[in-house]
């Protein structure tokens, strides 16, 4: 069975950092593509960063410069590591398999809670 565990959520104030990690059993990210989503309350579902199998990275243009996507080497577990937060950063990070999950469904994690305020 395939699950994936986010932890390193919390809260923190305006220009703090936080990182996230995700987990992975039944699975490894050699087998996916994997990114972490951002889901802002009251808001849609935001693809924040991207790691490819080749390792190559990908960030939204509102988290560019201050977020770092990451793996391990075993690629069983991947990081994000969040610096400068700002109070729109607040919300529910999902990590999951791209394709293939995303803050609603598919192969994804339960979601970890970041609250930054100002």
């Amino acid at each position: 069975e395939v699950k994936l565990m986010e932890s390193g959520g919390g809260s923190v104030q305006a220009g703090g950092s936080l990182r996230l990690s995700c987990t992975a059993s039944g699975f490894t990210f050699f087998d996916s593509d994997m990114g972490w989503y951002h889901q802002a309350p009251g808001s849609k579902c935001e693809l924040a960063s991207t790691i490819a199998i080749d390792g190559s990275t990908y960030y939204a243009d509102s988290k560019k410069g201050r977020f770092t996507i990451s793996q391990d080497n075993a690629k069983t577990t991947m990081y994000l590591q969040m610096d400068s937060l700002k109070p729109e950063d607040t919300g529910v990070y999902y990590c999951a398999a791209i394709p293939g999950g995303d803050c609603y469904a598919g192969t994804r994690g339960q979601g970890t809670q970041v609250t930054v305020s100002s």
